[in-house]
């Protein structure tokens, strides 16, 4: 009896050393990712506020600075997001991928193939 093919597909990921994605701190550096993107927005809105709501020059700078931060913190969480989203997006690509060849060449290797006219493969 065969192997099933998702079966087959983890079994190969392990000989491949692809570590699990989950087991990782790229998770962790996601979510911080996202809570750094919530974050910059919200310190902007209350910096607003913090600026509106007193005719001090010297606390609407300090509110200032504080929405600046803000708009730091969310460009450092979006690119944290970004960076590991497509690193665990790209992994499992090119897993699949290296697995869709090898499948292939198993395909070809099984079977004499048509190949538009070319010679059949011989063993």
């Amino acid at each position: 009896m065969t192997e099933p093919r998702a079966d087959r597909f983890v079994r190969e990921l392990g000989e491949l050393k692809i570590p699990d994605p989950a087991a990782g701190r790229g998770s962790l550096w996601l979510r911080v990712g996202g809570v750094l993107m919530v974050l910059g927005p919200v310190a902007a809105i209350v910096a607003y506020f913090l600026a509106h709501n007193t005719s001090d020059p010297l606390e609407q700078r300090d509110a200032l600075a504080i929405a600046l931060a803000g708009v730091a913190v969310s460009i450092v969480g979006a690119a944290l997001f970004l960076r590991y989203s497509l690193t665990g997006v790209l992994r499992f690509w090119m897993a699949r991928q290296s697995y869709d060849i090898a499948e292939l060449g198993e395909r070809l290797s099984e079977r004499k193939v048509d190949l538009d006219g070319m010679a059949p493969v011989s063993h």
